[in-house]
This record gives structure tokens, C-alpha cells and sequence, in this order.
């Protein structure tokens, strides 16, 4: 009876906590854009009871239930005056006062077009819209070139694909979602980031360390999420046409409809071509694919604020085939046979999503969401001689409840996911099919202060077919000793299923022999991936001639505790063995980011990576990994004129020290390349809020690694390799486009 009496009375007061409490956002409207205001002052007016919205523009401050009136003000914008008589979730949006409705001058502040967390437990990064436009950004994969948290490489001298690093690791240890539902993984891991235009993209969040337990237990090194944009906030009507001198036209159509008050719908085309064979160095090999891509989104949103309702469901259908090798191939001529060597690549795949989310009306803080998402991915391609199919199946289920303990210091999200992968996988003539299922739960609690302490831990337990039944653990801290410090703190492991093949495409553009050390395990004989990650971040806010900046240092170490080694160090073989030994990937990356004047911005960053592997051969730095690296972006706007800037100019600089090569018929054991720096720039006039022109040039410096295909001269021989790549094969590329928002 005693335990009843108590029981009763917590919950009486979690309760009655709860509803002490006020929530909400604060936002404006720039065009069609929805823009978070960090640090508006929220108050209860003739009280102390007070608070600030946060980077988001979400706030909490206590409830008083009284006839007091709330006041939301922020600099040059229209302060609101309101009269509350709930405490449902408050979402306001400010209007910009405009000249000539005030007697003194206006400050405005222009939004970052990369935006660092203050508040989060996380180390997370955001790139809006604005900053892919300032690069040749055709797809996810090329969005990263002014962003100094992701590295981009290239990947081998054949498909022109670029592949991306974070902390010194690949992208298969990186969880790369979309709105949160896995996306770029298994058989679309090699080209899964070419898939998605950038036109598309409204933001990416670059998350460093192991990412949240809500996502799943595949992060390692971190995670990189994409929002594509809504229906009910994007522009009616957009259009977009890029050309490039290495053969390369795009076309993007958007266009998107209110039908009611509830539902908007969104329709995304895009296709891409490059029809003209290019060989600038003369090795008789295409130096860029010929390719084409045909893509199709179709997007519906439902919003119903009031019964606390909210719904995305995606089509996509995409098709993209590729051409390489050498000049003057023919597939439906010489495909099969040895006079001539050559490459098609041809991909088929179709996307469905859902999401639903669900708000208590009466109790704000509560929620539900739902996601569901499935991918049919089919992938058939030769490699001269060889061959590479694959076709993966995939569906992904997740079920999440947001609450509260006690107030909204305290929250927690709770929930279940299930997974399945069905893959037919063809290599060469062996045949590797398997079918991968798991299922989980998590729980995830967060603590925040609203001043200097918050604290995110996460725990989830998964029962995998191959995996077998483990326990993820994950947490961040974030520590605000004075105003402008901000430490944050992270500790978590991840596992993954190396899919050999998938993630490795660049071997079949070689005629290494596979060899496979079976450990007996359950995929591809070799037993699943387990590592821990540590991460240490420091950011420093500071004033310098009367102009904000800030200074960041993170550290972040990742110690794998079991790991699929891919040994390319014995010329003419490829081998595939679990560790045996140390195998760690330390990185550190020093960052300044400063704006001299209102016109310049200048962004520079060091990295240093120490990413040693135990081979056969020996404990070595992994081959084709710069241990140091430099960047540095130059942004310079015009005077603006209603908003908007009419000329934008950004010069970008990447700096990449030695890296080590492995043994091969050109480069010699112990041998590395020379260091190397390139320059990209691009130019755009804006002529209104709807129409621009612009154009760029990449590698102005037409720097080219000499002779990228070993044994080009005999493609059917055993030295013949593509895959050591550690500068551009095409050299300087001048492109131009236009966009046009209608």
C-alpha cells in the first residue's frame, strides 16, 4: 500500500511538473525559406521568469498559468505581445521591421551558411542550402568541397566518382541517412552519394563520433543526414542548368503545390549526361565515364498543427548507366572479348518512404513518430573481363516515443527498429546470396540545464542473424564553463557488416586475384566489424577588432576491436582477413572560422589523421591517406541590395600532404606520392531574388597525377590497376550554370 501511495504521488507530480512548463520556437520568413532566430529574448512581462531560444529557435521557460503576458522581442524584428491561456507547444513567427518603420538604424546579422552547435550535446555541424551553391555541387557527393569536417578523395581513374572520408575513416563507417532513415549502405554504398542531386538538398547535418542509438548501431565515425526540401516551404517552381568542360550537362525541374490546407505535394526531375569522349592524357583511356542519369522524386506532406499531425511519404525511381575504359569501346560489340578493355555499369534502383509523426495536443512535450522506408537496388556491371551483380533488397522500420521525466530538463526517447537485407551478389563466376535481419531496441535520455551542462546517453540492444545479439552504449556531454567555451565530450562503439565487394568496387578495375582468409565467420566467411569511438571537442567563441569568430579543436580517436582489413600491399592480389593486431584511426582537426568585414568570410582548417592498420606485412599508415591536410575558403559578397547580394565570389584551397603507396608495377614498397594543393573558385550574379547566373573553374591549377593507370598499355595483363588514385586524372575543370526560382 505504502509502494501504491508513492508510486501515485510521483506521478501526480511528474504530472503537474509537466505542465508548468511552456515550449516552443521562434522563426522568420526569408522568401520561402523558414529561418530559426537564435537568441530571442522570451519573457513573462512585469517578472524575472525569462529565457532565450536556442540555435534551432526552440525555447522553455516556466508556465505561469496567470494573466501575465508573454513577450517575444529580437533585434530588428517586430516584437510579439501574446495572451496565453494553455501551454501547447508554441511556434511564432517574427516579421523583419523594414526602413522607415523606425527612427534609428536596423542591424541585421546575415545567417551562416555553415552553422556549428551551441547547445547540442553532439558535435554537430549544419550546411544549409547556401553553402552548396557555392561549389559545382551536382550531387551529394560533391557537396563537401568548402566544408573542412568531410575530406573527398578519389576513388580510382575509371568511374570519376569521388568518394568521401571523415575522420580519417571511409564512408561505409559513416552512417549516411536521410531524414534519418538509412540510405546510402550496402549494394549503394561505391555510387549511393551520386544518387541524390544537390538542387534537392535543403540541409546536411555532419554529425562527428558515434551519432545517436535512435539511428541504429551501424555509426562508427559518425553520421552525415540530408534534408530534402518540403513541399509546403519550398519555392512553387524552380530550374536549374548546369554544363561543364569535361562533357557534363544537368538539367533540375522542381515544382511544388499547395492542394489544401493540409497537403502539399512536390515533384523533383532531374537528369544528367556526358556524351563526349575526353583523354587529356593520352593513355587511350576515358579520362570521365560516359554516363547519363535519369531521376524522379514525387514527395506528399500532410500537416495538421492543431490535431498535432504531421506526414511525409517519397517515390523515387532512378536509373543511371555508366561507360568506361578505353576509347572507342562498344559494348554490344566487344564486350567479352580481349582486343579491346572496357566497362559498363548499369544501375536500377527504386525508393518508397514514409513518416509519420504525432504531437499530444494537450501535452506538448509528448510525440510518437513512425518511419518505414524500402529500396529495390540493382546493380549489373562487366569490368573488361570481369563481372560484378549485385541486387539488394532493403526494408527499415522504426517506431519512436518522445517524453519527459518529471520536466523538460529531463527527456527521453524510446523505441523499436527492424531491419532486412536481401542480397544476390555475383562475383565473377561465384555467387555470394545472404539475407541479413535484426531487430532492436533503445533508450536515449537527455539532460539540459538551459545553461551550461547537457548530457545525451543512449543505450540499445539488437539481436542480429549474423551479428548475434550485442548491446550499443553512446554518450555526449557538453560543458559551457563561461559563455563563449564550449567542451564537449563522447564515447560510443558501433558494429557493421563488411560487404566486401560493395564497399571495394574500385578492385574490379584491376586484375588483383581475390583472396579471402575465412575466419569461419558468417559473411563472406570473415566475422562482422566492432569498434569504439572516444571524442574530445573544444570550440572557442571570440571578438577581434569588434568581429565575431570562433576556434575550434577536436580530437577524436577510433580503436577498432575487430576489423575487415583489405590488404592491397602484394602486387597482383587483393586480400580480405579480420585483424589480427591494432588498427586505429586518430584525428585531429584545428579550425578558425572569421569574418574580417560584412563582405568577407574566411574559413581555414588543419588535419592531421594517424590511421595505422596491422597487415600481414606489417603495422602501416593505410595507403592513400594524406597524414596532413590544409583548407581554406575565401567568401566575398557584394554590397546587398533588398536582401540579397547581386555578386558572390568564394576561392577554396585544399592543401594534401604525402601519401603512402602500396607496391605495384609503377611505385616501388615504401614509396609515396608528392604533396599537392588545388584551387576552386566560383563566380555568381545575382540579378534578382529569382534568377542567377554563375560559373566556376575546379583544379585551376590543372594539376594531374602522372600516368593514374598502371599497365594501361596491357588492360588484360596482371599488372593492370585503377584503383591508385591520389590526385585528379582530368585536371582543370571550368563549368557554368544558371538557377532560376519561379
Amino acid at each position: 500500500m505504502k509502494l501504491y501511495t508513492i508510486l501515485l504521488i510521483s506521478l501526480c507530480g511528474l504530472y503537474l511538473n509537466a505542465q508548468d512548463t511552456l515550449e516552443g520556437r521562434v522563426l522568420t520568413k526569408n522568401g520561402n525559406d523558414t529561418i530559426p532566430l537564435i537568441g530571442a529574448s522570451i519573457y513573462w512581462m512585469n517578472t524575472d521568469t525569462g529565457t532565450v531560444s536556442h540555435e534551432d529557435g526552440k525555447f522553455s521557460l516556466p508556465y505561469l498559468n496567470t494573466n501575465e503576458k508573454l513577450i517575444i522581442s529580437y533585434l530588428g524584428y517586430k516584437s510579439d505581445t501574446l495572451s496565453l491561456d494553455n501551454n501547447r507547444f508554441l511556434t511564432r513567427f517574427l516579421e523583419e521591421i523594414t526602413v522607415g518603420t523606425l527612427d534609428e538604424i536596423t542591424l541585421t546579422q546575415r545567417r551562416k551558411a555553415i552553422q556549428k552547435s551551441y547547445f547540442e550535446a553532439q558535435n554537430v555541424v549544419t550546411v544549409n542550402s547556401a553553402e552548396l551553391l557555392k561549389a559545382a555541387c551536382c550531387n551529394l557527393s560533391e557537396s563537401f568541397e568548402t566544408n573542412p569536417s568531410i575530406d573527398v578523395n578519389f576513388s580510382d581513374a575509371l568511374t570519376g566518382t569521388k568518394q568521401i572520408r571523415m575522420l580519417g575513416l571511409t564512408s561505409p563507417y559513416l552512417l549516411i541517412t536521410e531524414e534519418n532513415i538509412p540510405m546510402v549502405r550496402g549494394a549503394s554504398q561505391a555510387y549511393g552519394l551520386s544518387f541524390t542531386p544537390g538542387t534537392w538538398i535543403e540541409s546536411i547535418q555532419i554529425t562527428k563520433g558515434t551519432g545517436s542509438v535512435v539511428n541504429g548501431f551501424e555509426s562508427i565515425a559518425g553520421q552525415i543526414n540530408t534534408e530534402i526540401k518540403k513541399p509546403f516551404s519550398d519555392v512553387p517552381l524552380f530550374f536549374n542548368l548546369f554544363t561543364s568542360a569535361n562533357g557534363r550537362q544537368e538539367v533540375n525541374l522542381q515544382g511544388n503545390w499547395k492542394i489544401n490546407e493540409a497537403w502539399s505535394s512536390g515533384l523533383f526531375v532531374h537528369g544528367n549526361q556526358r556524351t563526349q569522349e575526353m583523354d587529356r592524357n593520352r593513355d587511350a583511356f576515358l579520362d570521365v565515364p560516359l554516363a547519363k542519369q535519369y531521376n524522379v522524386l514525387n514527395r506528399w506532406q500532410f500537416i495538421n498543427a492543431e490535431k498535432g499531425w504531421v506526414g511525409f511519404g517519397s517515390i523515387r525511381l532512378m536509373e543511371d548507366d555508366k561507360q568506361l575504359g578505353a576509347l572507342g569501346f562498344n559494348p554490344a560489340q566487344d564486350r567479352g572479348k580481349t582486343n579491346i578493355w572496357g566497362s559498363e555499369i548499369k544501375t536500377n534502383r527504386a525508393d518508397a518512404s514514409l513518416k509519420i509523426g504525432y504531437v499530444f495536443p494537450e501535452f506538448s512535450y509528448r510525440s510518437f513518430g513512425f518511419q518505414s522506408a524500402f529500396s529495390h537496388h540493382n546493380q549489373e556491371a562487366f569490368y573488361g573481363s570481369r563481372t560484378y551483380d549485385i541486387e539488394h533488397q532493403s526494408f527499415y522500420a522504426n517506431v519512436l516515443y518522445n517524453s519527459i521525466i518529471g520536466n523538460t530538463k529531463n527527456k527521453f526517447k524510446a523505441g523499436i527498429n527492424f531491419s532486412y537485407d536481401h542480397y544476390i551478389e555475383w562475383v565473377d563466376a561465384l555467387n555470394y546470396n545472404r539475407s541479413d535481419r535484426s531487430y532492436g531496441g533503445f533508450f536515449e535520455y537527455s539532460y539540459e540545464n538551459l545553461e551550461n551542462f547537457s548530457l545525451v546517453a543512449g543505450i540499445r540492444m539488437d539481436r542480429h542473424n549474423r551479428l548475434g545479439t550485442f548491446i550499443t552504449p553512446r554518450i555526449h556531454l557538453r560543458y559551457t564553463p563561461e559563455e563563449n567555451t564550449i567542451i564537449r565530450l563522447s564515447l560510443g562503439n558501433g558494429r557493421k557488416a563488411a560487404n566486401i565487394f560493395a564497399e571495394n568496387q574500385t578492385l574490379f578495375g584491376t586484375n588483383r586475384q581475390i583472396n579471402i582468409l575465412s575466419k569461419g565467420g558468417s559473411i563472406y566467411g570473415l566475422n562482422p566489424e566492432k569498434a569504439w569511438n572516444y571524442g574530445l571537442s573544444i570550440r572557442q567563441l571570440f571578438k577581434l577588432f569588434g568581429r565575431s569568430g570562433d576556434f575550434t579543436v577536436d580530437y577524436y580517436i577510433t580503436n577498432f576491436i575487430n576489423q575487415v582489413v583489405v590488404d592491397w600491399e602484394q602486387e597482383g592480389q587483393i586480400k580480405f582477413y579480420n585483424l589480427d593486431g591494432t588498427s586505429r584511426a586518430n584525428s585531429l582537426q584545428l579550425s578558425l572560422d572569421f569574418a574580417p568585414t560584412d563582405a568577407l568570410s574566411l574559413r581555414l582548417a588543419y588535419k592531421n589523421y594517424d590511421v595505422k592498420t596491422s597487415y600481414i606485412s606489417g603495422f602501416l599508415q593505410r595507403p592513400l591517406q594524406a597524414q596532413h591536410r590544409f583548407f581554406a575558403n575565401l567568401g566575398w559578397e557584394s554590397e546587398r541590395n533588398n536582401n540579397e547580394a547581386q555578386w558572390r565570389w568564394d576561392l577554396t584551397f585544399h592543401a594534401l600532404g604525402k601519401q603512402r603507396l602500396v607496391s605495384t608495377q609503377r611505385d616501388q614498397p615504401g614509396s609515396y606520392s608528392p604533396a599537392y594543393g588545388l584551387w576552386n573558385s566560383q563566380l555568381t550574379r545575382a540579378f534578382n531574388a529569382t534568377f542567377e547566373l554563375y560559373a566556376g573553374v575546379e583544379n585551376l591549377g590543372n594539376y594531374k597525377q602522372i600516368d593514374p593507370i598502371i599497365g594501361a598499355e596491357n588492360p588484360f595483363g596482371s599488372t593492370f590497376d585503377t584503383a591508385q588514385i591520389f590526385a585528379p586524372v582530368f585536371g582543370r575543370m571550368l563549368y557554368a550554370g544558371l538557377r532560376w526560382n519561379l
